[in-house]
């Protein structure tokens, strides 16, 4: 059968308003919907809460990268009562960070974390950065989480691009079910379009469209009938078309690579004093793949090796 034409975007005028007409996806007429929406279903997590601050943020977004929100709950409290400020991470070696991080996976993540932190204290007096620029210009911080933090920690105008915001603009504005694999040029355009003119409202905007791709928009079994923009919806004014591209397949763990590096961590994390390497060797019978897993985390800067046939998680 074939798709049903996806509808063409309306532009967004210069001056935030738009010459859609009723029915199709206006582009600032979703804002009001969904930050209404927002102000009534958002979750009360700990990193909205005005005392995470702008370093609770920080956290928050390193952790939430790739991992789901129950899961980085309990190790992202944890996190704030042992570093509250970054100074106080910075002081620690950066295996104490791999050690906190637990099974969050990815756990260069907290590497990352820990180099942002000494960044943040060497160069800024221990206080996370509040311009884009210098918190772009920190180790270990991209594009989105720049924006992230900027966004909700300081109420700034910048488009935040995670995987749900990607799926609401996809599927509301350009009318398919799922955005590219990876962030194009369209998209950042697009969400530059989109912002609303005023910071407030448009740090409001990034935070209510990231919820509402986490709890309606889903990837899988996304809830239209529960959602505020259901009737300016381009892809569902469509017909909701399936995706026409390869295949999404999510991502397996069993046998892989990561499981091997994720059992040996597991080792390390939980001994105070170095491993020898024959310990290392019980968590994996398939000789190869670990010790390919076992030089990844070394090259990866996530275990040190000493002498003797010892290994520790980083001190340096």
């Amino acid at each position: 059968m074939t798709a049903p034409t996806t509808p063409t975007r309306t532009p967004v005028q210069s001056d935030g308003t738009s010459d859609a007409p009723t029915g199709q996806a206006p582009g600032t007429a979703l804002h009001g919907p969904v930050i209404a929406w927002f102000d009534e279903h958002a979750r009360d997590l700990p990193w909205r809460r005005p005392e995470a601050g702008p370093w609770g943020v920080m956290v928050s977004e390193f952790m939430l990268q790739q991992t789901p929100v129950n899961r980085v709950l309990p190790v992202y409290e944890q996190w704030l009562a042992r570093w509250p400020r970054p100074a106080d991470l910075a002081k620690e070696p950066p295996g104490e960070a791999v050690r906190a991080w637990g099974r969050l996976g990815y756990p260069r993540r907290a590497l990352r974390l820990h180099g942002a932190a000494v960044a943040i204290t060497e160069r800024h007096g221990g206080d996370v950065p509040t311009e884009h620029a210098q918190l772009l210009a920190l180790p270990g911080i991209g594009e989105y989480t720049a924006a992230a933090v900027a966004s909700f920690a300081y109420g700034q105008r910048h488009p935040v691009l995670d995987t749900n915001v990607r799926r609401v603009l996809a599927r509301a504005v350009t009318g398919v079910q799922y955005p590219p694999n990876a962030t194009t040029a369209a998209e950042r355009k697009l969400a530059r379009e989109l912002l609303p003119a005023d910071e407030r409202t448009a740090s409001r905007w990034a935070a209510a469209s990231m919820e509402l791709g986490a709890l309606i928009c889903t990837a899988k079994n996304e809830s239209c009938h529960r959602c505020p923009i259901a009737a300016l919806c381009a892809w569902q004014s469509a017909g909701k078309p399936e995706h026409e591209g390869p295949p999404r397949r999510g991502q397996t763990y069993a046998g892989t690579d990561r499981q091997v590096r994720g059992r040996l961590l597991a080792v390390l994390r939980e001994a105070m004093t170095p491993v020898p390497q024959s310990v290392l060797d019980r968590v994996w019978e398939e000789p190869v793949q670990r010790a390919r897993a076992l030089d990844g985390l070394v090259s990866d800067g996530l275990v040190e090796p000493l002498p003797g046939g010892l290994y520790r998680l980083p001190l340096s």
